[in-house]
C-alpha cells in the first residue's frame, strides 16, 4: 500500500482549531460572567441579578465567542 492512501487529513488547518478553541473558551467566560445573583431566600428579591455584568457584558461576551467560532469554521487557510 502507498503511504498517501494512509494519510489521514483533518478537516481544518491548526489554525483553525486554535481559533475555534479561543472562541469556546470566550463563550465558556461569557457563561461564567452570567452564572451567580441568586438569593438564598426565596422571599428576598436581589438585585443583583439585573447588573451590567449579567445584562449587558455576559451576553455581548458570548455572542463575540460564537462570532470567534464561526470565524474558526469559515476561514479557509488552505491556498
Amino acid at each position: 500500500m502507498n503511504n498517501e492512501e494512509n494519510k489521514h487529513e483533518f478537516l481544518f488547518e491548526k489554525v483553525n482549531y486554535k481559533i475555534l478553541l479561543i472562541g469556546i473558551a470566550v463563550i465558556v467566560v461569557g457563561f461564567l460572567l452570567m452564572s451567580g445573583g441568586g438569593s438564598d431566600d426565596p422571599n428576598v428579591f436581589n438585585e443583583d441579578i439585573f447588573n451590567f455584568r449579567r445584562i449587558r457584558l455576559a451576553p455581548t461576551t458570548v455572542l463575540i465567542g460564537f462570532g470567534i467560532t464561526i470565524y474558526a469554521i469559515l476561514k479557509n487557510s488552505k491556498k
